[in-house]
C-alpha cells in the first residue's frame, strides 16, 4: 500500500474499534452482554457437589397446613425451636422482624431465636436511608445482623450480584450471606480496598464509586440447594437430620405469599425466592469460586487486538486465505467470553464481537477497494504504457528510415563525393539522434529506479534556452508562432545539463504543440529567493483545476489534449517532473481553459554563472 492507503487504512480500522467500544458502553451492549453472560452460565455443567448450606422454608403446605400468615412468628418460633435441636452450623433468617406483633408469639419468637445457634438476624435499608433493624427482644441474642438487599438489574429486572455492604450515614451493614460466613468460620471480616478476608477466604469485591463491594453469585440451577419445609420438619423425623451441621437459611418460599422472589439467569420465567438466593451467595463465598469481571484494560487491549489482527490479515493476504483467516479470528472473538468465563473471568461480548465483525468487513472492503483501483489502473497503464512504445517506435523509426533509405542509396547509386558526403552527414546525424533519444528514455527510467546517480556540472540556464529555443524553432515556424524570450537572469544551476535541457525541451514543444496557430510563446528566467524560475507560458488550450492535479501522472493527457490531434504518450510531463525534482527543484502550473498555461521550473540557482562540463 501507498503511504496514504496505509494511513486511511489504520484510520479506518481505529474508528472501528473506537465505535465497537462505544457500542458495548450503551444499553444495547450491556443488555446484550448479560444475555450472553446468563447463557453462559446455562452452558455450565451442573454442579453435583454437597452444599454447605440448605433452606429451611415457609411454602405452601407449610401456610395451607399450618395457619397462614397470620401464624407466621408461631410457626417460626416452633421451627427454630425444632432445627436448633438438630444441631446445624448456624442459622440465617431472611425475614425483617423490625414491628413487634402479639407479646405472646413475640416472647415465644425471642426464646426460640435465644436457643438458635450462631444466629444471624435480617435487617433491610429503607428508601429513606433507615435501617429497618429486628426488634431488641429478637436482636439481642443474635451473633450478627446482615443486609438482604439483592438489587435487580436495571435493564432486565434480574440479579446476577449482591452488594456485600450497605450504608446509611455512619451506620453500615454487611450481606446477609457474608455475615453468615463469617460467623460460621469464627472469624473476622478484614477489609482492604481490593477486597475481603474471612476466615483465610479471600474475596475479590473491591469498593466502587457506583457499587459498594459487588459480587456477582455463581448461582446453581433453581431448587439445587436442598430444602426442607417448615411442615416436613413437624411431621418428618428425619426431615431434622438434614440440617445437621449445615448452614440453615430460613425464609419464605412461598410463591403466594411472597413478593421477595427475583429472576435470575436461569429464571426463564421462573422466579426464585430470596432465600434461596441469598443461600447461593453464600455458596459462592463459601467456596471461593468467583467471578470476576474482565478490566477496562483488558477488555480495551483484547479488542485492539482484534483490530490488528483483522487488518493484519487483509495487509498481508488476499482471496480465500484472507476470508478463512477472518472466519477464524471471528470465530476466537466469539468463543473467548466462553473460554474466559470457564476460567471465572465474565468478558464482554458486545465489543470484541463488535471490533472483530467491524474490522473484518472495513478491511476487506478497503482491500476490495485498493486491488480494484490498482487493477484498474495497471490495466490503464497498461494500455498508455503500449502507446507510449507505439510512439517511441514511430518516432525512431524517421531516423531509421533515413539512415536505410541513405545507406541504400549509396549502395545502389554511383554518387559524387559531394552527395555521398551530404549522406554520410545525415546518417551520423540521425544515428546521434536516435542514440540520444533511447539514451534519455533509459536514463530516465534508470534516474526513476535509483539506478543511476546525476551530472553534478555547472552550466548557464540561459544558455540552454537559446539552444532549447533554435531547436523548437522550425515546429513554431511551420504554425506561424513566435517564441520570444522575456527576462533571462544570469544565474547558473548544478546538475546534469543533458537531461534538464530534455525537459525544458519538452516543456517548450508542448507548448508549440498545443497553442493556436498565430499565437506566441514567452520564455522567463527570473531569479527569487535563491532560486531559479524558469517558465514557459503559451496562450494554448489550457486545463482546469482536476487536470493540473494529474498533469504529471505517467500516461495522463486531457481530454483537449486528445482531441487536438496532436500525437503524445502523456509521459513527457511525468519525465519533466522526474528530472526538476532529482534536481531538488520543483514544478508549478497555472492554468485556465482557453486561456493558456503556464509551467515554471522551480530551481535552486547559483549567483554567478560559470559554466562547466
Amino acid at each position: 500500500m501507498r503511504r496514504w492507503e496505509k494511513l486511511t487504512y489504520t484510520g479506518l480500522l481505529a474508528a472501528c474499534l473506537l465505535v465497537s467500544l462505544v457500542i458495548g458502553n450503551t444499553t444495547l451492549g450491556v443488555q446484550l452482554d448479560n444475555d450472553v453472560y446468563d447463557f453462559l452460565f446455562r452452558l455450565q455443567p451442573e454442579d453435583r457437589r454437597e452444599t454447605a448450606s440448605i433452606i429451611l422454608g415457609i411454602d405452601e403446605q407449610t401456610l395451607s397446613e399450618m395457619g397462614a400468615l397470620r401464624n407466621v412468628r408461631r410457626i417460626l418460633a416452633e421451627g427454630l425451636e425444632r432445627a436448633s435441636a438438630a444441631g446445624p452450623a448456624a442459622i440465617v433468617l431472611d425475614m425483617i422482624l423490625a414491628d413487634a406483633g402479639d407479646p405472646q408469639e413475640d416472647a415465644h419468637l425471642a426464646a426460640a431465636l435465644a436457643g438458635a445457634p450462631n444466629l444471624v438476624l435480617a435487617t433491610d435499608l429503607t428508601r429513606q436511608g433507615q435501617w429497618e433493624d429486628p426488634i431488641e427482644a429478637f436482636r439481642r441474642t443474635a451473633a450478627g445482623i446482615g443486609h438482604v438487599h439483592a438489587d435487580p438489574d436495571q435493564f432486565d429486572n434480574v440479579v446476577r450480584r449482591i452488594p456485600l455492604e450497605k450504608s446509611s450515614a455512619r451506620d453500615r451493614r454487611f450481606a446477609l450471606s457474608l455475615e453468615a460466613l463469617r460467623i460460621a468460620r469464627a472469624s473476622k471480616i478484614v477489609e482492604s480496598p481490593d477486597g475481603l478476608d474471612v476466615g483465610g477466604q479471600w474475596i475479590p469485591a473491591a469498593r466502587t464509586e457506583t457499587e459498594p463491594r459487588p459480587i456477582l453469585i455463581r448461582y446453581r440451577r433453581i431448587g439445587a440447594i436442598p430444602e426442607v419445609s417448615f411442615w416436613a420438619l413437624k411431621n418428618d423425623a428425619s426431615a431434622a437430620a438434614r440440617l445437621k451441621g449445615k448452614v440453615v437459611f430460613v425464609g419464605m418460599t412461598a410463591q403466594s405469599a411472597a413478593q421477595d422472589r427475583h429472576m435470575t439467569p436461569f429464571s426463564f420465567g421462573q422466579t426464585m425466592p430470596g432465600v434461596e438466593i441469598h443461600a447461593n451467595a453464600y455458596e459462592t463465598l463459601q467456596r471461593g469460586e468467583f467471578l470476576v469481571a474482565a478490566g477496562n484494560l483488558t477488555v480495551i487491549l483484547f479488542c485492539a487486538g482484534l483490530a490488528l489482527a483483522a487488518g493484519l490479515i487483509f495487509y498481508r493476504l488476499q482471496g480465500r486465505p484472507a476470508y478463512l483467516w477472518g472466519a477464524a479470528l471471528l470465530v476466537v472473538a466469539h468463543l473467548a467470553p466462553y473460554g474466559a468465563f470457564a476460567q471465572g473471568v465474565v468478558f464482554p461480548y458486545s465489543a470484541p464481537i463488535g471490533t472483530a465483525w467491524f474490522t473484518l468487513a472495513s478491511a476487506a472492503s478497503f482491500q476490495h477497494f485498493v486491488v480494484r483501483r490498482r487493477l484498474l489502473r495497471a490495466q490503464e497503464e497498461k494500455g498508455r504504457y503500449q502507446q507510449a512504445m507505439h510512439f517511441v517506435a514511430h518516432e525512431m523509426r524517421s531516423p531509421l528510415s533515413a539512415i536505410q533509405g541513405s545507406s541504400e542509396m549509396m549502395g545502389r547509386y554511383k554518387l559524387g563525393e559531394e552527395k555521398r558526403a551530404e549522406m554520410a552527414r545525415m546518417i551520423n546525424s540521425e544515428s546521434k539522434r536516435m542514440a540520444r533519444m533511447i539514451q534519455t528514455f533509459l536514463d530516465v527510467e534508470r534516474l526513476t529506479g535509483g539506478q543511476m546517480e546525476l551530472k553534478r556540472e555547472i552550466f548557464s540556464p540561459s544558455t540552454m534556452v537559446r539552444t532549447c529555443i533554435e531547436r523548437a524553432q522550425p515546429l513554431a515556424e511551420r504554425k506561424r508562432m513566435t517564441i520570444a524570450t522575456g527576462k533571462l537572469d544570469e544565474v547558473s544551476l548544478t546538475g546534469d545539463r543533458e537531461l534538464m535541457e530534455y525537459a525544458f525541451y519538452n516543456l517548450l514543444t508542448n507548448a508549440v504543440k498545443y497553442s493556436n496557430p498565430g499565437t506566441e510563446v514567452i520564455v522567463t528566467a527570473l531569479s527569487l529567493d535563491g532560486n531559479l524560475r524558469l517558465a514557459v507560458r503559451d496562450q494554448g488550450i489550457g486545463m482546469d483545476a482536476k487536470e493540473i492535479k494529474s498533469v504529471f501522472q505517467k500516461f495522463y493527457r486531457t481530454k483537449k489534449a486528445e482531441a487536438s490531434g496532436e500525437a503524445g504518450t502523456g509521459i513527457g510531463l511525468s519525465i519533466v517532473e522526474q528530472i526538476v525534482t532529482h534536481h531538488g527543484g520543483s514544478m508549478e502550473v497555472e492554468s485556465q481553459p482557453g486561456a493558456g498555461s503556464c509551467f515554471t521550473m522551480v530551481l535552486p540557482a547559483q549567483a554567478a554563472v560559470t559554466e562547466g562540463n
